[in-house]
């Protein structure tokens, strides 16, 4: 494995190398990240990963300033997985330059965690777009869990035309049902057994809806959500994931985002 912390070198080592599969993430990997590093490794070509927490997708600087970081593990799980290289750039290795592409944001970024995170999504194309235009791979691999996040990079992909072909990678759970995730480290035990009961309840309550014994009721089940012990539920909505609309017919994803504590969760299944 190779570690770069600067686009030219970078560049220099990549430049003629036109299989290449990129893998983004913010660090602090867990098994959902190494499900999708294992996934890229095992097909032809090579295999860059990114470890960059992105200020610009942040709402606030305390969030941004409590994000979880472990480069030291990162790094070890890396070797582990056999990737080629490391792409760990600073600020300014990632935002000093003028992009090619300009940042398209679909109608579907006001939508779900849109609502409530106002300039996310445009921090997360624009950093995207510009590790794009660094690395120039033939594929980005990306999780299910942040559904929306993949559907937003893959129309701006296809908006500019860039060459990148998006592939989406399954969300990995727990034997709790828990999508893997970074912040999952900042539950203390307490929050966790909440959790544990609250994704019981929203896997219930997703099962009524299609067998028609409950009809679907934001109000109720987020007073249940937080008697259980959430501290605030943003949303919890039914999506057809072809149309990106309310469901007509049985076949839909539960789409949610809720504080624990002062952890925000999103998932969707």
């Amino acid at each position: 494995m190779k570690l770069f912390t600067n686009k030219k070198k970078l560049r220099e080592e990549i430049g003629k190398i036109n299989n290449i599969s990129f893998v983004p993430t913010m660090g602090f990997l867990h098994k959902g990240h190494e499900s999708i590093i294992k996934k890229s490794v095992k097909g032809s070509g090579k295999t860059l990963v990114s470890i960059f927490v992105n200020p610009k997708q942040f709402n606030n600087r305390k969030d941004l300033k409590n994000y979880p970081r472990n480069t030291k593990n990162d790094i070890k799980i890396l070797k582990k997985l056999k990737i080629d290289y490391l792409y760990k750039p600073s600020y300014a290795d990632v935002y000093k330059f003028k992009t090619k592409n300009k940042i398209y944001l679909d109608k579907f970024a006001k939508e779900l965690c849109g609502e409530f995170r106002k300039g996310h999504f445009r921090g997360v194309i624009d950093v995207v777009n510009r590790l794009l235009e660094i690395t120039n791979p033939k594929r980005i691999l990306l999780g299910n869990k942040d559904f929306q996040q993949l559907y937003l990079i893959k129309k701006h992909i296809m908006k500019n035309k860039i060459k990148t072909k998006v592939f989406p990678c399954k969300t990995i759970r727990d034997k709790n049902f828990i999508a893997y995730s970074s912040r999952l480290k900042k539950l203390n035990p307490n929050e966790k057994t909440k959790l544990i009961k609250i994704i019981k309840v929203l896997k219930k309550y997703k099962k009524d809806l299609i067998t028609k014994k409950q009809i679907y009721n934001f109000s109720k089940i987020k007073k249940k959500i937080i008697s259980i012990g959430a501290k605030n539920v943003d949303y919890i909505k039914l999506i057809d994931l072809k149309t990106l609309k309310k469901p007509k017919k049985n076949k839909f994803n539960l789409f949610y985002a809720l504080y624990i504590g002062n952890v925000r969760l999103i998932d969707n299944f």
